[in-house]
């Protein structure tokens, strides 16, 4: 029995189809998180927007290297978006940094410019910035791949298995220029959806392959850049690739099975704009957590509190990775704010009379609180 044919050598190739009524309540649903997310990013102030936009940006940069294996140091990265962002936040950077904040904000605050050649090389030069290329093996840096076949294996080297393979290097530069003319082309293209378009952006790019190695990230850079082309808006909210990251095995998964199918693409456009979506969700949930906290104390700012109540309200309604799940407790009450038993009691106590926490069910040591609804 044949191996099935990989989509690029279909007849047809590369022009895709898909059900639009497959499509229509996930177009509708991240059509409808969208306005929410913009409309509610009308209600924060300034500083709220970029500390936001700037939170967003860092989870894309580290989860998209993430997904390729690489850990990047967090604090150099925030340290290198800050500085372009116009915050005061001191910090060491590195090159690698510093070129990979550059990419991310050339993809989004230049969202108008054409994506052409030379951009694409430039932004594969900043993937693999000169004084740190410890490679592994020789790469064309920002040029497009050998002659050599590109292929994504696993198991035994006698007995592969490949689960892609790219389009040979001959006729690459045609078919790379037939991507960034549509590319173009289709920025202005009424009847086509500019999440679908983003979601074919992302399949046909990766699909090529263009590049020795980097091509997962200069993909995603690309779908940023198609997402940012149809907000019209260069400040970015959301990290899709966050969504990616958690969602790896099914992600290659899809791609794996898109990429040996028929030109109808829809399944892959499904799983696309569900991953769209959940992104669009946790950015609203953020968003939400930020409108919360300046309600919060906006009602208590005639409250005399102490430092340590404020630092722990703080984290209470930061929640998520920045805080605690919601609740707390006497003992971690002590140990964030490295008072004493009797003392965090007592300030807990004080909360509980200045309306500002409630008391969960439960008693004795196992006493949780969480800020007042």
């Amino acid at each position: 029995m044949n191996d099935p044919l990989c989509i690029w050598q279909q007849p047809d190739w590369p022009h895709f189809s898909w059900q639009a009524e497959a499509l229509a309540p996930l177009l509708r649903a991240c059509g409808q998180a969208e306005g929410r997310l913009l409309g509610m990013l009308g209600a924060v102030g300034k500083d709220t927007e970029v500390q936001s936009s700037l939170d967003a940006m860092l989870q894309n940069i580290i989860t998209s290297s993430a997904i390729e294996g690489e850990q990047l140091n967090l604090g150099s990265v925030r340290s290198s978006l800050a500085r372009r962002l116009g915050l005061n936040e001191e910090g060491r950077t590195t090159s690698r940094s510093e070129s990979l904040a550059e990419l991310l904000l050339d993809a989004t605050r230049a969202h108008q410019q054409p994506l052409d050649e030379q951009r694409l090389f430039t932004w594969h030069r900043w993937l693999f910035p000169s004084d740190e290329q410890l490679l592994a093996r020789p790469l064309h840096i920002g040029a497009l791949r050998g002659d050599e076949p590109m292929q994504a294996v696993s198991g035994r080297i006698d007995r592969p298995t490949v689960h892609f393979e790219a389009p040979p290097r001959e006729g690459l530069e045609a078919q790379l220029a037939e991507f960034l003319a549509w590319f173009e082309r289709s920025r202005s293209e009424a009847s086509l959806d500019p999440f679908v378009r983003a979601g074919i952006a992302h399949f046909w790019f990766v699909t090529l392959h263009p590049f020795d190695d980097g091509n997962g990230r200069l993909t995603r850079a690309i779908t940023d850049l198609a997402l940012a082309e149809g907000e019209q808006q260069a400040v970015r909210f959301y990290a899709m690739s966050a969504s990616i990251l958690d969602d790896r095995t099914g992600y290659y998964r899809i791609l794996e099975a898109s990429q040996k199918g028929s030109l109808d693409i829809t399944a892959w456009l499904q799983w696309f704009l569900a991953t769209l979506l959940k992104s669009l969700e946790q950015a609203l949930a953020r968003i939400d957590r930020v409108l919360a906290k300046a309600r919060f104390w906006q009602a208590h700012r005639s409250q005399t509190l102490s430092v340590e109540q404020v630092k722990v309200l703080n984290r209470l309604l930061d929640g998520g990775e920045r805080g605690f799940e919601d609740r707390i407790s006497a003992a971690q009450y002590q140990a964030v704010t490295k008072v004493s038993k009797a003392t965090a009691t007592r300030h807990l106590s004080d909360l509980l009379k200045k309306g500002c926490i409630e008391r969960l069910p439960g008693g004795g040591r196992s006493t949780r609180y969480r800020i007042t609804r």
